[in-house]
């Protein structure tokens, strides 16, 4: 069964990405020893497979052409912040990323630029998810109308894959 309307959908991605950036924020707080390495790529691969591959792919390239189609602007306004910050998101993973190798041998410097770039992460996401429920989504139920929400739901259930499933169990595993 579909949710009731993509907003529905995507902000219960968001509750799921919110028990991974608080499981990360544990693991990583206070210069944890030893370093989480194994935790942390698989925070990573959450992170780039479903929140960046997987959710922002559904606002990017079928709610936001949706919104659009309605007569809302996708440069400048909501959207455009949006879009913003999911490209400020995936330069933050790249820096976790590039990190991670040196990490997982040992290196504290490593381990630094991982918990600065995590924690930079996680408070633009932080920020970004708080936009998006309470702002772009909102808009979102008052121009799609039931045929067009209908619609943007269709175009999501054809994204969903195994590795989606898979990571939303490991975050539905986590505490919180």
């Amino acid at each position: 069964m579909l949710a009731d309307h993509p907003v529905t959908d995507l902000m219960s991605d968001h509750r799921l990405i919110e028990k991974v950036m608080a499981a990360v924020e544990a693991q990583l707080g206070d210069g944890a020893r030893p370093f989480p390495a194994v935790f942390v790529e698989e925070a990573l691969a959450f992170f780039t497979e479903f929140a960046d591959a997987h959710h922002h792919l559904k606002e990017e390239q079928i709610l936001f052409p949706a919104l659009a189609a309605r007569g809302v602007p996708p440069a400048g306004g909501p959207i455009g912040v949006m879009l913003y910050e999911h490209a400020l998101g995936r330069q933050l993973l790249a820096v976790i990323r590039d990190h991670l190798p040196a990490a997982r041998d040992g290196d504290d410097s490593a381990h630094e630029a991982i918990r600065d770039a995590a924690g930079h992460y996680i408070e633009l996401l932080r920020q970004h998810i708080w936009k998006e429920d309470t702002i772009l989504f909102q808009m979102a139920r008052q121009v799609l109308d039931p045929a067009a929400a209908e619609e943007v739901l269709e175009q999501f259930a054809k994204h969903r894959t195994s590795a989606v499933s898979r990571h939303a169990t490991f975050a539905a595993g986590l505490p919180g």
